[in-house]
């Protein structure tokens, strides 16, 4: 047991498909839970948002209701995975290099992890757990 817990393998001691397909689902899950406000709010025609960008504040509210909701649920079932993963960065791109330029690190550090998470997922790509597998195969 301690020879698997110290192995570099990444098959030693889990699959590195399982642990791409725990990272992917959680991600995703954990930024749908900022995206599912946003959706609401656009439901309801509550269209007050930031405009960091300066596209309006009913544009932003849009692009980032569609990258942290629905865009995130691609990326939790694994279908279109890296093409639904590149709103979500650029999201997160400009929530911690724009709108939150100027504030300490601790109010950026949930961006950062979010990004480090999507990159991590678009260079791995979906895994063997996926619905692109299923569709695109390998």
């Amino acid at each position: 047991m301690l020879k698997k817990l110290t192995s570099t393998r990444l098959n030693a001691f889990v699959s590195a498909h399982l642990a791409v397909l725990i990272l992917r689902v959680g991600a995703a899950a954990l930024i749908m839970t900022h995206g599912y406000p946003k959706m609401m709010s656009i439901m309801e025609g509550n269209l007050s948002f930031g405009d960091p960008l300066g596209l309006g504040p009913e544009v932003s509210l849009i692009l980032v209701a569609f990258a942290e909701f629905v865009c995130a649920a691609f990326v939790m079932i694994g279908l279109g995975t890296r093409y639904a993963l590149v709103p979500l960065l650029i999201n997160m791109s400009v929530i911690v290099f724009v709108a939150h330029a100027d504030d300490p690190f601790g109010r950026k550090e949930l961006g950062i992890f979010f990004m480090i998470s999507f990159v991590v997922l678009f260079l791995t790509g979906p895994g063997r757990y996926s619905l692109d597998r299923l569709v695109f195969g390998r």
